[in-house]
């Protein structure tokens, strides 16, 4: 049996890729399409993980000269023999991704940019020897790369703004040829500017370096941009009148980005994998790019690795780990009760509709909290299940990860919702310590009714006694004095909840199931007996406790049942 290529686990270069015989789903007919529809700036928008950084890996490799052509053959644009004959290797290339242009402050993200910047620059150091530049020329160059003693770069903030079309203007001069730019992840400086409270200077910066580098660069080939949204043409793009923007709302370059259904089935082909494609497409499926249905390709790639180490792994969330989904909390503390109750029906597999609108400023978001919809929209946690009506977009979570994100993200911001009435949450919690069951009962039910309940089907029901088990160790989490341990092995298994009450000797045993309304009093004569057979106070009475309240705790929508045993 041939040995299987290697799978891409966070490789973004694409002749890495090529030469280190990685597998590639072939993106490349997407430089015959870029060719023939090429406006002089050209932006692409798709939410993170999509596979924007290595396709402006693959464009540089293309069109750079000096690039070895060969990592391209036998991929779609090796057909195009004219093409490559007229384009491949025939361009210098300024490419840099603006991802790590950060800071906790203006200053801090100023030198992240000027780094990034300098560090592209420092690959034309042959400039320095070139005879078809000038002096002046060569030190406009040293200016850009110069460093002091400590290795900082010391270009200044003038020659920052500049930057981009200087040193394309010095290529341009050097190989009589126009520069191709690429500027990957370019709206992440704006982004955490907005957090971090100084998006108003970020902006100003971000304006005059690309008004520089695209509106009055006479060497500028193209440029193509990447980015996650399509912020506003008059905040940053003022003047660009050859402006072409491809969203995720359209049919062009809809498969240039992600894996179509043919590419996910051909991969787990490869690798063995059938058997798990309901499994990915219920996980990683559902985004919707014009008309056509895509899988996050990071996600697929991910669990395909896990796969390969453990066959029997179930999906897992990737995205919690690679991308900030503090957006849906702040939704949520923004969000009014109708608000709510939209989450609320989305979670449980329903859709909603909503106008979009896909050109924003950051300011936008204060302005009028509806636009958090388009963001949300934008940045994929939501999708549309199909094509535009009108002014309205039918909205939709795309997939089982997507709707985890949600579900963990409501529980952090109940939590922190009842946190802010101290005195009823302790109240609510002494009921477990004195046994009072009217009072658990009616202050759970009571808190439920304020949050979002999980009712959807097709979601398991470990996920839903998951989300109630979460809520109630949110409740718990601030009491002086309790030692709370979430699943912890005990006698023959593992508790749901195990309280130890410091300094009473008093211990507290819960256990959730979710089950519909009518069957709450055997759901919680179910827990109460798993408690007793399973013998979970072992533990607790180790532990020199005394006294042991046992719960038996059933939830549905919005609802509960408590039964002490």
């Amino acid at each position: 049996m041939t040995e299987k290529v290697k799978l891409p686990m966070g490789i973004e270069n694409f002749r890495e890729i090529r030469k280190g015989e990685f597998y590639y789903v072939d993106k490349t007919g997407l430089i015959r399409s870029l060719l023939e529809n090429l406006g002089k700036v050209n932006l692409f928008t798709r939410p993170r993980r999509f596979g924007k950084t290595l396709t402006m890996s693959m464009l540089r490799y293309f069109f750079e000269i000096g690039s070895d052509g060969a990592i391209f053959d036998g991929l779609e644009i090796s057909k195009e023999k004219e093409l490559c004959e007229k384009y491949m290797g025939k361009f210098p290339v300024i490419s840099i991704t603006l991802k790590s242009a950060t800071g906790e402050n203006f200053i801090e993200a100023k030198t992240m940019l000027r780094r990034i910047i300098c560090k592209e620059a420092l690959r034309f150091q042959f400039l320095l020897q070139s005879d078809k530049l000038s002096e002046a020329d060569r030190n406009q160059y040293k200016a850009i790369i110069d460093m002091d003693k400590t290795g900082a770069f010391t270009m200044s903030d003038e020659l920052l703004k500049d930057s981009l079309q200087t040193l394309s203007q010095l290529l341009q001069k050097h190989y009589n040829q126009n520069v191709i730019m690429l500027i990957d992840e370019y709206d992440v400086p704006l982004d955490k500017a907005y957090r971090s409270g100084y998006y108003e200077s970020m902006v100003e910066l971000i304006r005059v370096l690309f008004g520089n580098a695209f509106k009055t660069n006479d060497s500028l080939q193209f440029a193509i941009l990447t980015g996650c949204l399509r912020i506003s043409k008059e905040s940053i793009f003022t003047g660009l009148n050859n402006f072409n923007v491809y969203t995720i709302k359209d049919k062009q370059y809809n498969e240039a980005f992600g894996f179509s259904d043919m590419e996910v089935r051909k991969l787990l082909e490869y690798y063995g994998f059938m058997e798990k494609y309901d499994a990915i497409k219920e996980w990683y499926d559902g985004y919707r790019f014009g008309e056509l249905e895509v899988y996050c390709p990071w996600d697929v790639i991910s669990y395909c690795h896990a796969l390969k180490m453990q066959p029997s792994t179930e999906p897992q969330n990737y995205w919690v780990n690679t991308s900030s989904n503090d957006i849906i909390r702040s939704f949520l503390s923004k969000a009014k009760t109708s608000d709510r109750n939209d989450v609320e029906q989305l979670i449980n597999g329903g859709s909603i509709k909503k106008i979009i609108h896909q050109e924003l400023t950051y300011r936008d978001l204060d302005s009028d909290p509806d636009n958090l919809w388009s963001i949300l929209f934008t940045t994929g946690y939501l999708t549309q299940r199909s094509a535009q009506s009108g002014d309205m977009t039918e909205l939709v979570i795309p997939n089982k990860e997507v709707q985890w994100i949600y579900i963990r993200q409501i529980r952090e911001w109940f939590k922190s919702e009842t946190r802010k009435n101290i005195e009823k949450l302790e109240s609510f919690c002494r009921a477990f310590e004195e046994n009072d069951i009217a009072a658990i009962e009616e202050g759970f039910n009571a808190y439920l009714k304020k949050t979002i309940s999980i009712r959807d089907t097709s979601v398991r029901k470990e996920m839903k006694e998951n989300f109630y088990h979460g809520i109630l160790l949110g409740l718990f989490a601030n009491m002086d004095g309790w030692d709370v341990r979430s699943n912890a092995e005990s006698g023959y298994g593992y508790s749901d909840i195990s309280i130890e009450i410091e300094g009473r000797e008093i211990g507290i045993i819960i256990e959730l199931k979710y089950a519909e309304q009518a069957a709450f009093d055997t759901a919680c004569q179910e827990a109460l007996k798993q408690i007793n057979e399973r013998d979970y106070e072992e533990r607790l009475i180790d532990d020199g406790i005394t006294t042991i309240h046992k719960y038996g705790i059933a939830c549905y929508k919005k609802r509960c049942r408590v039964i002490s045993g």
